[in-house]
């Protein structure tokens, strides 16, 4: 589930990654956000914008939006994660 600053709540599938931490460091992590049939495109003007991330085990952690893809799968947002992944 995508939550925009504004309390929208985008229901969808999210396919995470997280990457080695560098000297100790918050490990950088991404990933790919497909939009639920009934959500549409998702959010507007997603790119850009910083949203929350929840998981199905009410984890949370904030992304910011890098693109849009549209494809013969739907829509697909690139993900990019802030502070600590949430998984």
């Amino acid at each position: 589930m995508l939550l925009s600053a504004d309390g929208t709540r985008t229901p969808g599938t999210a396919a995470l990654f997280a990457e080695p931490s560098r000297k100790g460091g918050v490990p950088p992590w991404a990933g790919d956000f497909r939009p639920a049939n009934s959500a549409g495109r998702g959010p507007k003007n997603a790119v850009g914008q910083t949203f929350t991330l929840e998981l199905p085990d009410g984890s949370t952690g904030k992304v910011v939006v890098q693109s849009l893809k549209s494809g013969k799968g739907g829509v697909v947002l690139a993900l990019m994660g802030e502070d600590a992944p949430p998984f």
